[in-house]
């Protein structure tokens, strides 16, 4: 309990102090002479939308001009970002608190000051594209630091045609930055961008949203200012990413990598973010201590306490400005865009190793050194949030299906983070929640840990899919696994994973097999193909082929990186793949499929 205890104090510092408590570099600083994000557009409605941007430095003023000469002005409202930090593992550039510019290190964890700034540009006429301007004035300085001029527009009407770019698992993988760049130059001026989860690495780490010095983080590809050199067959490459989120808004939904474990003030960022445990073990021993832990019983010391003991996705949550549901707030969310409904949900796990190494914490097992110590146990490949039949993510869901709003969408499109169905690795084991297996020698002590996954309980295919496939969607999108393939269910549902941008970590087909405990049966643990039963199609238009010149069901590939773009005005959706390793190879269109048949 000491651990859990420390943690506590931690917790209810924050909230009394906000993050203020730990080391913070100056709020007022002359190095700041930049904005460190361009402004990217957010919320849209029939006559508004929000400009976001963000600065190192709280500033005196922030504001937007826009219209056709920049006459307008709305004025900005600033927050902080309350979790934004830094360890030895960022990459950066400038000097960030004890960071030496000799060795890039950090000593522990440092907050780093982001503050966010967001503008709402209302009297907007549907369709009608209009030219801004963000200004950001710091404090104690006459100097105005502005941006280049974008375009922006409110949310579109039925029967507008739309592109919409389709992608997730960036991550800030080698690929990125190429894939984006590539999408500007093919397919031109976007309308939205649907991204199914794993923006980043680690949630926390303010480097990788904003200016990880590797030149790939996430705005940065996304916005056309990127630097990253791709070294391909002894080729160097730089590539931008593309200019996208200036001009058209973002729908993310929350992957994995946008969930961050036990706080720690101290600890690695990339420790807090792989020791999460389930909300319901928190509970458990918060209630052991509520006594100790909050003698006057305030609700707001009890959540702050159950968060920094289990898990969070604050900084996702504060950077973005999303729909909201009433149960789920920003976590899962739906909204109409045009002719599409898009409903967001939350559907992700703990990504724990495979390994059987008795040294590795996975997702079959606890590591040896802490089988009698559950406050360092990891409890497998728990879920985030539950999905299943009667929890409030599935009860909303089953409202929303029935609205008015979804039935009458032309494109009714489902996004979520784990898969359905792949050919990957992470849809391995079921999506349910661990069964511990715990086995006791002498005097009591716990000798193995092991967990199961029944497949049967799986929650996406046993409890969520009959939701979806009553409701007559017609796309499922998802990430996870890092390649491309998609399917098509016996109702009609198109299951589309198009999450090969950056790297990928193979297809289990054929011979190639999951990594899977030999003491579990092959009929829970699928060790190849897609678990749930469908055959994965091989594209329809440019297959590409395997080394026996057979067309592959899949794109896997480290060297390939793919995009897909959704086409409102044709019902289809197209796949695009192009070879890195050639700079000059041209982008081939493999595959395309109407979305209503």
């Amino acid at each position: 309990m000491k651990y859990i205890f420390i943690i506590f104090i931690v917790a209810v510092l924050t909230i009394f102090i906000g993050s203020n408590f730990m080391v913070t570099v100056e709020e007022t600083n002359p190095q700041f002479n930049s904005l460190l994000s361009d402004p990217f557009l957010q919320l849209p409605t029939e006559t508004t939308v929000r400009v976001v941007w963000f600065t190192e430095f709280l500033g005196s003023n922030h504001y937007v001009n826009y219209g056709d000469k920049l006459q307008e002005k709305s004025v900005a409202v600033t927050t902080k970002l309350t979790r934004t930090r830094e360890d030895g593992k960022s990459n950066l550039n400038q000097t960030v608190e004890s960071q030496t510019v000799e060795n890039q290190t950090i000593e522990g964890v440092i907050n780093r000051n982001i503050w966010r700034h967001e503008a709402i540009i209302d009297g907007l006429n549907s369709g009608e594209r209009i030219p801004y301007q963000v200004t950001s004035i710091p404090e104690d300085s006459n100097n105005k630091i502005t941006s280049k001029v974008f375009t922006l527009s409110s949310k579109p009407k039925a029967g507008m045609p739309l592109k919409i770019l389709l992608t997730s698992d960036h991550q800030l993988m080698p690929m990125v930055a190429a894939n984006l760049q590539k999408v500007t130059e093919t397919i031109g001026e976007l309308d939205g961008v649907f991204l199914a989860g794993d923006l980043i690495n680690i949630p926390d780490r303010a480097s990788e949203w904003f200016d990880d010095s590797r030149g790939n983080a996430f705005f940065p590809c996304l916005q056309g200012k990127a630097n990253y050199t791709l070294e391909r067959n002894g080729i160097s490459t730089v590539y931008q990413g593309g200019e996208i989120i200036q001009h058209t808004p973002l729908y993310p939904a929350i992957g994995n990598h946008e969930v961050m474990g036990r706080f720690s003030a101290s600890t690695p960022l990339n420790q807090q973010f792989n020791d999460p445990i389930p909300r319901n073990v928190a509970e458990d021993y918060y209630q052991k201590s509520a006594e100790t832990l909050n003698p006057n019983n305030d609700p707001e010391v009890k959540e702050s306490w159950l968060k920094a003991n289990s898990f969070n996705s604050d900084t996702y949550e504060e950077i973005f400005s999303l729909p909201q549901s009433i149960s789920g707030g920003k976590k899962y969310y739906s909204v109409t865009f045009g002719d599409i409904r898009l409903v967001v949900l939350y559907v992700t796990n703990i990504w724990r190793s495979p390994d059987e190494n008795p040294r590795a914490r996975g997702r079959y097992q606890e590591r040896e050194k802490d089988l009698n110590n559950p406050e360092k146990w990891g409890y497998g490949q728990h879920i985030f949030e539950p999905i299943s039949v009667d929890t409030p993510q599935y009860l909303w869901l089953k409202n929303e299906l029935k609205s008015d709003e979804f039935k009458e969408a032309k494109y009714k499109v489902v996004m979520f983070h784990h898969p359905a169905h792949t050919l990957g690795e992470n849809i391995v084991p079921a999506y349910t929640n661990p069964i511990p297996k715990i086995e006791y020698g002498e005097n009591n002590q716990i000798v193995k840990v092991n967990y199961e996954y029944p497949k049967e309980d799986d929650y996406i295919i046993r409890d969520l899919m009959p939701l979806l496939e009553s409701a007559g969607v017609n796309l499922v999108f998802n990430g996870h696994s890092h390649l491309w393939n998609r399917f098509v269910g016996s109702t009609g549902i198109n299951f589309l994973e198009t999450s090969n941008v950056g790297n990928s970590y193979g297809a289990f087909i054929g011979d190639k097999k999951r990594k899977i405990p030999a003491y579990l049966d092959e009929e829970n643990y699928i060790p190849a193909g897609d678990p749930n039963g469908l055959e994965a199609i091989v594209p329809n238009i440019s297959p590409f082929l395997d080394n026996n010149s057979e067309p592959l069901p899949y794109i896997a590939s480290n060297n390939i990186s793919v995009f897909s773009i959704l086409d409102t005005a044709k019902g289809t959706v197209s796949s695009y793949g192009f070879n890195t390793g050639n700079p000059n190879s041209p982008i081939i269109k493999f595959d395309e499929f109407k979305l209503i048949n």
